[in-house]
């Protein structure tokens, strides 16, 4: 019937078999909450008999009907059940009755396989499995179960590395047994190539053992942060890759050192204390995007002001503040033109008027200078998988922390499109 193909096409049933009565539609309210029924019925003639496989004959006749309640996907909003009257057989061969079967749904399930496919393409959105189970009527329990059961199981490649990596961690489950968890990703994709549970080194020596000598010689250049286990990481695994330490981390290094330097002066100069910590972002700004013209109220100087000014006057304050704020600019322009060269004048040349703080951060670069080298020389940073660890934070902070870390990965790899969901 017309009707019938049109209710099957409206909750995308592939079962030609059901047929609708004519109040095929109800509304009822459980738990303060409306509810759909679309009432149908499924009866066919079956080959054989589902227990002996006699051939359908006379000697197997109806025997009533089993009425099955089935969750479908939401319609218009409102939650969907399909009322399923299934036509039953006797086979007075083997004496033994069977339901018909369907394609809309698995033996002995009542969730509709639409419906768990509804929720297996949920699971690659920033949404939380409690709500996944919310909006399609199930427990969480079920999402949780429909998710391992419908995606592939992720196993890397281990004859194979992209060329450039980059490395990092990000804050993992409590279950976990460090408090970070490892990943990297391909340098010029952003595809992430695993996530191993823990960061510490022999974990990590551990697990990168497991690819073949020649994939691991295939890898060029490795961008990391500055954690020290990850040099010795790659000397000893990687030999003929070249570090590179992120830009970002570096200009850290001496923005963070700036900081401290002002915040030490701030504390000893109550009267200038408002002023300091106000306007630290000035000091920070890169020196050709600072304001020279517009002149704007600032309510701690109670004057009109220029930003150039308001710099001006916070640098008069402290000789150290001064020596460490230049110092700090000048790295940062060597950095911005990759000017290899005079980065290092400046890492090796005296500087006795700048902090303490600032004093630190050049031994570091020192420590580090040959990778610094290659940071000038490439174009590779960690801004991709930054980018990926931000979306990590998303998803655990929406999920409100996750238990299991196989969990917790597997949502991380879903949600990056790394494991396809099963092919029936």
């Amino acid at each position: 019937m017309p009707q019938d193909n049109c209710i099957i096409n409206l909750l995308n049933l592939k079962e030609e078999n059901i047929k609708f009565e004519e109040n095929f539609c109800t509304e009822e309210t459980i738990s303060n909450i409306k509810v759909k029924f679309f009432h149908g019925i499924l009866t066919y003639q079956p080959d054989s008999c589902y227990h002996c496989g006699s051939i359908f004959d006379n000697k197997i006749i109806k025997y009533g009907f089993k009425t099955s309640t089935i969750k479908i996907p939401n319609i218009s909003g409102f939650k969907g059940f399909l009322k399923l009257k299934k036509q039953r057989y006797l086979c007075k061969h083997c004496n033994s009755t069977f339901t018909l079967k369907t394609n809309i749904v698995k033996k002995n399930c009542y969730i509709s396989n639409n419906t768990k496919h509804s929720i297996a393409i949920s699971a690659k959105e920033k949404i939380s499995e409690k709500d996944i189970a919310k909006n399609h009527n199930v427990s969480h329990s079920t999402v949780n179960r429909i998710i391992e059961s419908f995606y592939e199981n992720y196993k890397p490649n281990y004859n194979y590395l992209p060329a450039h990596l980059c490395f990092d961690e990000f804050k993992s489950v409590k279950s976990a047994a460090g408090a970070m968890s490892f990943i990297f990703c391909d340098s010029d994709t952003g595809n992430i190539v695993d996530i191993v549970e823990d960061r510490r080194l022999n974990v990590l020596e551990r697990y990168f053992l497991k690819y073949t000598k020649s994939a691991r010689n295939s890898v060029k250049t490795i961008v990391i942060d500055m954690y020290s286990p990850y040099i010795s990481l790659i000397k000893k695994i990687f030999t003929k890759a070249k570090i590179i330490i992120d830009k970002f981390h570096i200009m850290q290094l001496f923005s963070r050192s700036l900081n401290k330097t002002r915040i030490k002066i701030m504390n000893k100069d109550k009267k200038n204390y408002n002023k300091l910590k106000r306007y630290w972002r000035l000091l920070l700004k890169d020196t050709s995007k600072i304001d020279f013209i517009k002149y704007r109220y600032h309510h701690c100087f109670r004057n009109r002001m220029r930003e150039v000014d308001i710099i001006n006057y916070l640098l008069d304050l402290d000789p150290e503040l001064k020596a460490s704020y230049e110092l700090y600019h000048q790295i940062r322009a060597c950095i911005n033109i990759k000017d290899f060269n005079g980065l290092s004048k400046i890492i090796y040349s005296s500087n006795d008027n700048i902090s303490d703080y600032m004093k630190t951060s050049i031994r570091t670069s020192k420590r580090y200078i040959s990778y610094i080298k290659n940071t000038l020389e490439y174009n590779y940073t960690n801004g991709l998988i930054e980018g990926i660890n931000n979306k990590i934070k998303v998803i655990k902070r929406i999920a409100f922390g996750f238990r299991c870390f196989y969990h917790f990965k597997n949502r991380i790899l879903i949600t990056q499109n790394l494991t396809k969901i099963k092919t029936a």
